[in-house]
């Protein structure tokens, strides 16, 4: 692992490199971005789809939940302001 790459989440599955899909997170090892293994879940496709579909683990789409997981507890959300 060079200096710009980091290596985070379960058992460092999840990988951000500057040089690897612009940044994004991927699963390690992959080029699956993150956010694709959640666009799929949230859009109905089962885990054992999305393990036949990105070629994964289970534990892969694991991480990828526990590193979603670990950045919405990272965030504040700030109710808007209705417009009136």
């Amino acid at each position: 692992m060079n200096a710009n790459q980091r290596k985070m989440g379960s058992d460092d599955r999840i990988l951000i490199d500057p040089a690897i899909c612009h940044g994004k997170p991927v699963i390690a090892g992959t080029r699956v971005p993150v956010a694709i293994v959640v666009g799929s879940l949230a859009g109905g496709m089962s885990f054992e789809e999305v393990q036949r579909e990105y070629n994964l683990s289970l534990e892969d789409i694991r991480a990828v939940l526990a590193f979603a997981g670990a950045l919405v507890e990272e965030q504040s959300f700030h109710r808007l302001p209705s417009a009136a």
